[in-house]
């Protein structure tokens, strides 16, 4: 039997990066710059999108989300990860662990459904542009967003539950700088196939069959773009996916990689794995406000005079 505290563990040891003890405070900088850029850019963009027009289009309210998203996506992990490498602060409550892991997983899983969303924007603009405003209405586009926060909440609640009943009477140190869940589920005494196979099936269930259908719309799209007899179009049709491909690459091809590393790159050292790990959850939400603002001549317009017009005040 399993005493009461086994199931009330107050709270969890994170130890940061194994043997970089010595460089944490260096390691720190380009994070913490990592992290004020993904607050600055997706603040920003937020603000041109509500307060300009022109962009109360439904290409630019995905977009919204998907900065709302990477804000929480960053903000739930790279504070704790700065006052651990800065300040050794290591310590995490059972609460506030259970806390990390849900908005770590449940922001990456709308990151996942808000991509796909924005795949089947491009699909509609490209292959029935006449129809785009009418099929992509405000009450269609509020039931996908409804859509999009039920099913992610929905797969990833379950998590915190399967957390909750187990027993954790050994250590208590996560080898990591953020809580995950099969991460604190290894910590447990306790038998945890149940995690595991549940923590295994809800990425089959959520990111990877919206891969299957984010490159089954740019199957449509490339062929409906192949088939428009001006060069012109063409181009210009494939200039408005340029955005979302360089978003959707950065976005799913770190987290292949990764879940390949920890599954066959037994070679590769652990303080590798989570220093990839942090920068996989903090990079993408800074980067992808320059990328759309690069490749979006609206956004880039509006991020210019907005910039102009404060330089001139």
């Amino acid at each position: 039997m399993y005493n009461l505290s086994c199931y009330n563990p107050g709270s969890f040891i994170l130890a940061g990066i194994p043997g970089l003890e010595k460089f944490h405070v260096w390691i720190g900088i380009p994070f913490c710059a990592i992290y004020v850029l993904a607050i600055v850019g997706n603040g920003t963009l937020l603000h041109l999108i509500v307060v300009e027009d022109s962009l109360h289009e439904p290409m630019f309210f995905f977009l919204s989300l998907l900065a709302t998203t990477d804000l929480i996506l960053s903000t739930a992990t790279v504070p704790k990860l700065l006052s651990n490498l800065w300040l050794g602060s290591q310590e995490i409550t059972f609460t506030g662990c259970l806390t990390q892991m849900f908005f770590l997983h449940f922001s990456f899983v709308v990151d996942s459904a808000i991509l796909l969303t924005m795949a089947l924007d491009r699909y509609v603009a490209i292959c029935f542009p006449l129809r785009y405003t009418s099929i992509l209405a405000p009450q269609v586009i509020i039931k996908l967003v409804v859509g999009i926060v039920v099913r992610s909440f929905s797969v990833i609640l379950p998590d915190v539950f399967l957390l909750k009943r187990l027993p954790f009477c050994g250590t208590r140190i996560i080898p990591h700088t953020y809580c995950e869940h099969i991460g604190v589920a290894r910590l447990s005494s306790a038998d945890i196939s149940i995690n595991i196979w549940y923590g295994f099936s809800v990425p089959l269930m959520t990111v990877v069959s919206d891969v299957i259908f984010i490159a089954v719309s740019y199957i449509f799209i490339l062929h409906a773009v192949f088939h428009l007899s001006s060069p012109g179009a063409r181009q210009k049709a494939l200039g408005t996916c340029g955005s979302h491909v360089c978003v959707i690459l950065m976005f799913y091809t770190p987290a292949f990689f990764s879940i390949l590393a920890h599954r066959f790159g037994h070679s590769v050292p652990r303080n590798m794995l989570i220093l990839f790990a942090n920068l996989y959850v903090a990079i993408p939400p800074a980067l992808n406000p320059i990328v759309y603002g690069v490749k979006t001549k609206k956004i880039q317009d509006k991020f210019v005079l907005l910039f102009t017009l404060k330089k001139t005040q």
